[in-house]
């Protein structure tokens, strides 16, 4: 479903599986598009590729998917994606009695649909907590078809809603009343704060958007997730949701978030009509290569221009935060910068407190 990314080859699939286990984690491939005659072709080779790096799991829509990944690779566990529209529980009783053990339920889920499914369906619930949420039906439009012939539900989808309209009449000129042109995309979805019901509604795995997203964004969000849901897990009784975590989710959204479908049915306050209300206050800085414990040094690789004297954040998992000024910048040749300026380059700079590979630093724009 994001025929437009980047995405990965088999080889990059088995690094991706070693680096997951390193960490008990497991690697799921999306293969959730409507497939199209010229799609099957080739379909059975690459599902024996996915399972032959270690892909765990595969996440599928079309039936043609499911029904060759079940008789050509069994090992691959096959977990119904939310391209399925799935909101009901005999829908899921379906997909459970055609060996599926987990279903991806559709956006438009509330928190009564998921009660009676779990009342009845004794299977693995997954749910969106965190991201875009479709103008249309879980993903089923066809403007982004009928204006520029990409295809929404195979990859290719434009995102119309966010083009800008005008109201008009046909054959006339636009409406001056209308005002400025318009958008009708909807806000992101943010459930951090309702993590528990969910939780206790029985549901299994929060899916968080993060494909064609940056590395800070999906750091970002994640961090703040996986906090909120650890110190449940470590305290159910007494868990009080932390202001930073939001302020962390804020760092990076673009957009206005509200809580979608869970709580009732959204209507006009939950889509961007005019100029969208926010940017992300913050750019992804730099990333954490290395670190030595015996001079205090980092050494960052450089993502977006800083300099000495500015104020950054760096944070990573775990709960890792704290601000600092940047002192002197360091080539890792040992010259002195006025300031980081050529994305990629390896630089060494002090940090006031210990950092580790993989931390992040980011920097408030305009700063």
């Amino acid at each position: 479903m994001r025929s437009n990314a980047d995405n990965f080859s088999l080889e990059e699939m088995r690094e991706g599986v070693e680096f997951a286990r390193r960490y008990g984690a497991k690697l799921f491939v999306a293969t959730n598009i409507y497939a199209h005659n010229e799609d099957i072709e080739g379909l059975g080779e690459y599902l024996c590729g996915l399972r032959d790096v270690g892909v765990a799991a595969i996440i599928a829509a079309d039936p043609v998917v499911i029904e060759t990944a079940q008789r050509l690779t069994p090992e691959l566990e096959v977990h119904l994606s939310t391209q399925q529209s799935t909101m009901n529980w005999r829908a899921v009783q379906f997909w459970k009695e055609q060996g599926l053990p987990r279903v991806v339920l559709a956006r438009e889920t509330s928190f009564e649909d998921i009660a009676e499914i779990k009342a009845h369906v004794d299977i693995e619930l997954e749910v969106f907590v965190h991201g875009a949420m479709c103008s249309s039906y879980s993903g089923r439009c066809v403007l982004s078809n009928h204006f520029t012939d990409r295809d929404s539900n195979r990859g290719g989808c434009c995102q119309s809603c966010r083009w800008k309209y005008e109201l008009q009449r046909e054959g006339a000129p636009a409406l001056e009343e209308a005002g400025d042109a318009f958008t009708m995309g909807s806000k992101d979805l943010c459930m951090i704060e309702h993590l528990p019901q969910l939780i206790e509604l029985g549901v299994d795995s929060f899916k968080i958007e993060g494909r064609m997203k940056s590395v800070h964004y999906v750091a970002s969000v994640v961090n703040a997730y996986r906090q909120a849901i650890d110190a449940y897990f470590a305290d159910p009784e007494g868990y009080k949701l932390k202001p930073e975590w939001r302020e962390e989710i804020d760092k990076a959204a673009n957009r206005p978030l509200n809580t979608g479908f869970f709580l009732d049915e959204p209507g006009a306050e939950a889509h961007i009509y005019e100029p969208e209300e926010k940017k992300a206050p913050y750019d992804f800085a730099g990333v954490v290569l290395d670190y030595d414990s015996a001079t205090g040094t980092a050494i960052v690789q450089q993502r977006n221009h800083f300099r000495p004297g500015q104020e950054v954040e760096f944070f990573g998992p775990g709960g890792t935060f704290f601000k600092q000024t940047i002192g002197e910048i360091f080539s890792e040749e040992g010259e002195r910068l006025d300031a980081a300026r050529h994305p990629l380059q390896r630089l060494r700079i002090r940090t006031d407190r210990p950092v580790k590979p993989m931390d992040m630093m980011r920097k408030r724009i305009g700063s």
